[in-house]
């Protein structure tokens, strides 16, 4: 018996030690790759910097690079292929005095958290890599100006001003507003106002509203959002969500309606996190036939934060 137990007692650590070693494998491997992608991204950074470099000027900042990507699958009923791929990259350039960043991005601000398939395809979404250099006045300056290539290789120029106000220790009210022509989209432009409420330690409230006018169709796109936000611990969170979205045209109308619970979870590495998100979406071309789903998503950050 006690032989038994001491094959048993060897077999067990025999199994620990293995998932250890295998544990410590994984680690060194998405290390040496954080690392490795981080260092290209910092050298890039660097090289295009110096293009704007004075001969014989002392370098008192260096170049900063940042790339941000996430990729996710967001099965519902009707559609199980739905997959998104995001990526967006900064450079800031300190031969420019900080006043001008390289962007480049398949979504002009990676600010829509809302599910893919709830996305209006009125936007183009599907299709908007972005090259731009963006310009400010002063860094911290909230208007800034853009000009580039985006929307399936359009030409365009873009200003932007975006600020905010407390209204009180525990309300604070988000704005922004720009203006852009494409030269085949033609002009347009959008802007937003967001109210955020503390209302405990742990929990945040939002109030999103957004307006997108269009003048190649001369219409206006809507959306208004309402997120509750709770803080689990210091490295969950869970998101509560409500959104519609609709046109101007033929008359101002509801087009879709989505409810959400996203479980977001950063990993061991603060660099790495995950989304998982059961929802309900309401679609106008679906005759308003409920449709369930869940998106999963992974987001890693690269380069200096």
């Amino acid at each position: 018996m006690q032989k038994t137990l001491r094959f048993a007692l060897l077999g067990t650590l025999i199994v620990f030690a293995l998932h250890a070693k295998a544990e410590e494998q994984e680690d060194i491997w998405l290390d040496t790759m954080h690392r490795s992608i981080s260092e290209s991204v910092m050298d890039s950074a660097k090289w295009f910097d110096n293009f704007f470099a004075n001969e014989g000027a002392e370098e008192d900042q260096k170049a900063l690079g940042q790339v941000r990507l996430r990729l996710g699958w967001e099965p519902r009923s009707r559609d199980l292929n739905e997959f998104e791929a995001k990526l967006k990259v900064r450079v800031k350039l300190p031969h420019l005095k900080n006043r001008v960043d390289l962007i480049l991005s398949d979504d002009e601000d990676i600010r829509d958290d809302k599910v893919r398939a709830g996305r209006s395809e009125q936007l183009n979404r599907r299709d908007e890599f972005t090259i731009a250099l963006r310009y400010k006045a002063k860094p911290d300056s909230g208007l800034s100006h853009r000009i580039g290539f985006g929307r399936r290789f359009q030409y365009f120029a873009k200003s932007r001003y975006r600020d905010s106000i407390d209204l009180s220790n525990s309300v604070e009210m988000r704005y922004d507003a720009s203006i852009y022509y494409y030269n085949r989209d033609k002009f347009g432009s959008d802007f937003g106002l967001a109210l955020d409420y503390d209302y405990s330690q742990n929990t945040l409230f939002r109030f999103d509203n957004r307006f997108y006018y269009r003048d190649k169709s001369e219409d206006w796109l809507w959306q208004h959002n309402l997120q509750a936000f709770y803080q689990l611990n210091d490295s969950s969170a869970l998101i509560y969500g409500y959104y519609l979205e609709g046109l101007s045209k033929p008359n101002y109308r509801l087009d879709e309606y989505l409810l959400s619970i996203k479980f977001r979870k950063h990993t061991r590495r603060e660099w790495l996190y995950y989304d998982i998100e059961p929802f309900i979406l309401w679609r106008r071309d679906e005759n308003f036939s409920a449709s369930y789903g869940v998106a999963l998503r992974i987001e890693g950050f690269f380069g200096e934060r």
